[in-house]
C-alpha cells in the first residue's frame, strides 16, 4: 500500500555548455557597452547595461564571482567615465555615473539576497523530503496498525448538526441510528501500514472507495464515542472498540488519535491501533481462574471447618459419653447413688454447655461475628479445664501441676478460645506422653505477666520433646506426628490467639520436654 503525496518538480540543473553560453554573452556584452560608453558620443547612462551583464553571468558563478563582476563592471563605468570627461566632469554626467554604480550595486544586492533565499528554499526542501522520508519509514516499519484517515467530511457533517441546534449527539444518534451509518460511510482510508494490514488481514488494504464500513464490527459503540469527541471538538480521542478481520474474526484493539485544532487538518489524522485481543482473553481466563481458585479456598475452608469441629467436639462429646456411662453404673446399684447420679449429669450439662459454645464460636466465625473479650480469671478457667479433662487425665495418670505468677491471675480473652486452646494443649500433651510411654507424666501449667504488656500461660510435657523437622511445620494447617491426628488443632489455635493480637508458639525445655506458650496481650479490661 502507497501513500500518495505531493511533491515539488525539482529543477533542471544547467549543463557546462548553459554556463559557458551565458558567461560569454556577458563578456561581449560587457565588450560592447564599454565601446559605446567609452568611444562614442552618446549622452545617455549606457553604464546602466553593465546591470545586464552581471544578470546574464549571476546564473553561472558563485557569490564570490558575483561580487567580481560587479566590481569589473563598475571599474569599466568609472574608467570609461574619466577616459570621456577627463578631469573636468560636469554635473549631467557625473549623475549618470552614480546612477549606473548604484544600479550595479542595487542589482548585486538583490543578486546576492535571491541567492541565500534559493539556497535555503533548497535546504529546507531537502529537509522537508528529509522528514516526510522519515516519517513514512516510521509509519510503514512501526509494528503499531497506523491509519491515515480523512474526517474532514464527517466533522462537516457533524459541525452542520450542531449549527442546526443539536447538543447532545448520543441521544441524536439514538433517535437516528441511520446518522452512523451516514458517519462511516463519510470517512476515508488514506493509507494504511504493514501492522494494520498484518491485523485485519487482506481486508485491511484501502477499499476503492476509501470507505471503512467493511472493517467495523456491527453494534460496536466505540465509533460513535469518537464521533461525540469530534463533535465536542476535543483534542484527543482514545476507546476500545471491535473491528473485523478478513477472516470474520472480531478483534479487540486499543484505539487513539489526536484531533487539530485546525479543521483544514482533518483530512490527514493518524489512526493507531493496538490488538489487545489476547490480553483481554488471558484476563478473562485469569478472572475465571480466581473464582474457581475462590470456589476451592471456600471448599478448603469448609473443610478446615469441618475437621476443626470435629477436632474440638471429640472431647466434649467422648466426655459426655463417659459420663452417660457412669451415670448408668449408678443407677444399676441398688439403691441407686443419686448422688453420684446428680454429679454425672451436671457433668453431662457442661459438656453440652461447653460443645453448644465451640459449635456458636465457629458459627460467629462463619459470620463475622465480632466477639468481645471479656474479663477471664485463669485460676477458674484452668481449674474447670482440668476438670473438663479428668477423664483423660485418670485414664492415662496424668498430674497437672500450676503455678501462678504475681499479677498474672486476670486477662482479657475470648473464654472459650481461651479455653479450646488450653484443652488442645493439654490433650496433646497427654497423647505424647502415652505413646511414648513417659514413666514420669505430669503436666506443668504456669502463669506470667512479661513487660506490662502480655501474659503467658506455658504448658509444658515431659515427653520426648519435638524434633526439628517438626518444629518448622509445627503450625501448618494438616500437619501432624500422629497416626491418628488431622494436623487442624495447634494450626486453629495459633489463629484464634494471632486474631486477638496475641500468639502461640513452641520449644523444647532444657530439662527435656515440649513447652506451648499462650501469649495474651494485656488490656484495660485486664487487671491484677
Amino acid at each position: 500500500m502507497r501513500i500518495n503525496h505531493l511533491t515539488t518538480p525539482a529543477a533542471v540543473p544547467a549543463t557546462p555548455s548553459h554556463h559557458f553560453a551565458a558567461r560569454f554573452a556577458a563578456f561581449i556584452l560587457a565588450v560592447t557597452v564599454f565601446y559605446v560608453d567609452t568611444f562614442t558620443s552618446i549622452e545617455s547612462a549606457i553604464a546602466v547595461l553593465y546591470v545586464i551583464v552581471l544578470l546574464l553571468a549571476a546564473e553561472s558563478l558563485s557569490r564570490k564571482g558575483i561580487w567580481i563582476v560587479s566590481f569589473v563592471c563598475g571599474s569599466l563605468a568609472i574608467v570609461s567615465y574619466f577616459g570621456t570627461h577627463s578631469f573636468s566632469p560636469d554635473f549631467p554626467s557625473l549623475l549618470r555615473l552614480a546612477v549606473s554604480l548604484a544600479a550595479l550595486l542595487i542589482t548585486c544586492s538583490l543578486i546576492l539576497r535571491n541567492d541565500r533565499s534559493r539556497s535555503d528554499l533548497i535546504a529546507s526542501h531537502a529537509a522537508l523530503k528529509d522528514s516526510e522520508r522519515r516519517y513514512r519509514s516510521i509509519f510503514e516499519q512501526s509494528r503499531v496498525a497506523l491509519w491515515e484517515r480523512d474526517y474532514s467530511q464527517v466533522r462537516s457533517f457533524l459541525m452542520g448538526l450542531k449549527a442546526t441546534g443539536v447538543v447532545d449527539l448520543r441521544e441524536y444518534a439514538a433517535a437516528r441510528p441511520e446518522i452512523i451509518s451516514h458517519c462511516v460511510a463519510l470517512i476515508r482510508t488514506v493509507a494504511a501500514n504493514a501492522a494494520a494490514r498484518d491485523l485485519l488481514g487482506t481486508i485491511g488494504e484501502i477499499a476503492p472507495d476509501g470507505s471503512m464500513r467493511r472493517y467495523l464490527a456491527p453494534n460496536d459503540v466505540t465509533f460513535l464515542e469518537l464521533m461525540v469527541a469530534i463533535f465536542n471538538e476535543e483534542n484527543s480521542f482514545e476507546g476500545k472498540g471491535n473491528l473485523m478481520a478478513a477472516d470474520g474474526q472480531t478483534k479487540l484493539v486499543l484505539m487513539s488519535m489526536t484531533l487539530p485544532d485546525d479543521s483544514s487538518k482533518f483530512d490527514r489524522i493518524i489512526v493507531g491501533m493496538v490488538d489487545i485481543t489476547e490480553g483481554e482473553m488471558t484476563q478473562k481466563a485469569l478472572l475465571e481462574a480466581q473464582a474457581e481458585l475462590t470456589r476451592a479456598s471456600r471448599a478448603a475452608t469448609v473443610g478446615a471447618l469441618s475437621a476443626s469441629l470435629a477436632h474440638e467436639l471429640n472431647q466434649p462429646l467422648g466426655a459426655l459419653v463417659v459420663n452417660a456411662q457412669t451415670m448408668l453404673r449408678w443407677m444399676d446399684r441398688d439403691p441407686p447413688d443419686l448422688a453420684a447420679i446428680r454429679r454425672s449429669a451436671e457433668r453431662m450439662i457442661r459438656d453440652s454447655k461447653r460443645a453448644s459454645e465451640i459449635i456458636r464460636n465457629t458459627r460467629s466465625l462463619l459470620s463475622h461475628e465480632v466477639q468481645v473479650p471479656e474479663r477471664v480469671g485463669l485460676p477458674e478457667l484452668i481449674a474447670e479445664t482440668r476438670a473438663l479433662m479428668d477423664h483423660d487425665l485418670g485414664r492415662e495418670d496424668v498430674t497437672v501441676d500450676v503455678t501462678y505468677g504475681p499479677g498474672a491471675r486476670t486477662v482479657a480473652a475470648v473464654r472459650i478460645e481461651l479455653q479450646q486452646v488450653l484443652i488442645n494443649l493439654i490433650s496433646n500433651a497427654i497423647q505424647v506422653m502415652a505413646e511414648k510411654d513417659v514413666p514420669r507424666r505430669r503436666i506443668v501449667i504456669e502463669t506470667e505477666r512479661r513487660d506490662d504488656r502480655s501474659t503467658v500461660i506455658s504448658v509444658r510435657d515431659f515427653g520426648p520433646g519435638i524434633s526439628e523437622e517438626a518444629m518448622a511445620r509445627l503450625f501448618e494447617p494438616f500437619f501432624t506426628t500422629k497416626a491418628t491426628g488431622m494436623g487442624m488443632g495447634l494450626s486453629i489455635c495459633k489463629s484464634m490467639m494471632e486474631a486477638r493480637g496475641g500468639d502461640l508458639s513452641a520449644r523444647n525445655h532444657t530439662d527435656g520436654g515440649a513447652v506451648f506458650e499462650i501469649t495474651i496481650p494485656m488490656s484495660e479490661n485486664a487487671d491484677d
